[in-house]
């Protein structure tokens, strides 16, 4: 979508500012979880709750995205230098008290789609929802700052949103009775939905260093963020394979599909380095993603 030309407050300013791209990042996890729901349970997983969950998951991920907007551009981050996506506080094309009442929106209607969620895992989804509401704002707020953003990514796009799919799609039970392998095939999600997180702050990582912003990156360096980029594929493969290793030859190897193209993106970081051009590796790593939910999602299902 052309950029250049976007009216203030306008829909297709809303639009961009939603970063519609990053919501595989949400739909990856809740996929998983339903995979592995569906493949335990077969018809008597439920329908719904992967409904109610795909919809706060999207709600969530685009209220972070505003909240980070909004955050980055009062603390100064975002400015004439950043390398990345243009960011709509920043640009002009939305106001900041506009930007207010869009974060407050779309969190009243997150928890509007989670709120009967309660009626398939009891009220300790109030909890899940409430943790996932109050740390949406930490981690732009206070927690990537002294980087924890990583330790985040692999609770909320790993651990919760897969392991509660699967629990609530699941016959009534109670959360102890998720089984090992699902915490550990959702570990390794939140390590591949990682890298994301890992490519952006590696290619912001000067903007970062000048703003105080200690992410990860920033703390391990240039060459460090580089191995772990690569790294955390391989884990999340490896890990998948140990937890599915009982459930058959299809739900361990076809995630092997996602290496190569993981090892791609891998080596466009080593060639490039530093610059906007990294972006290239963003929308590689975007796809990766869905790569790797869909073989994993296969596998199971097979």
């Amino acid at each position: 979508m052309d950029d250049t030309k976007v009216r203030v407050n306008s829909a297709k300013a809303w639009f961009l500012a939603a970063r519609p791209k990053t919501l595989s990042g949400a739909a990856v996890p809740v996929m998983i979880g339903a995979a592995l729901a569906t493949g335990a349970f077969g018809a008597e997983a439920g329908m719904m709750p992967l409904v109610l969950c795909l919809l706060f998951a999207f709600f969530m991920q685009i209220d972070a995205n505003l909240v980070n907007d909004y955050f980055d551009f009062m603390k100064g981050t975002d400015d004439d230098t950043r390398l990345g996506p243009k960011r709509a506080c920043a640009q002009g094309w939305i106001t900041a008290s506009a930007m207010r009442t869009g974060i407050a929106v779309t969190t009243v209607l997150a928890c509007l789609c989670g709120l009967p969620l309660v009626l398939y895992g009891g009220w300790e989804m109030i909890m899940v929802g409430l943790a996932c509401v109050v740390f949406c704002f930490l981690y732009t707020i206070t927690l990537s700052y002294i980087g924890l953003g990583d330790v985040l990514v692999l609770v909320f796009f790993g651990l919760v949103p897969v392991s509660m799919t699967y629990w609530l799609m699941s016959p009534p039970s109670s959360l102890t009775d998720i089984p090992a392998y699902v915490v550990l095939v959702s570990l390794a999600c939140g390590c591949v939905i990682d890298t994301l997180l890992v490519i952006n702050n590696y290619r912001d990582i000067d903007g970062d260093r000048r703003a105080g912003k200690r992410t990860l990156i920033v703390k391990i360096g240039e060459g460090g963020g580089r191995c772990l980029y690569l790294m955390l594929g391989f884990v999340a493969v490896l890990l998948n394979a140990i937890a599915v290793s009982g459930h058959g030859m299809w739900a361990a190897m076809l995630p092997l599909a996602y290496i190569p193209f993981h090892v791609s993106a891998s080596m466009q970081i080593w060639k490039i380095r530093k610059g906007a051009a990294l972006n290239r590796v963003l929308g590689m790593t975007a796809r990766n993603m869905v790569i790797y939910g869909l073989t994993v999602s296969c596998g199971l299902l097979l």
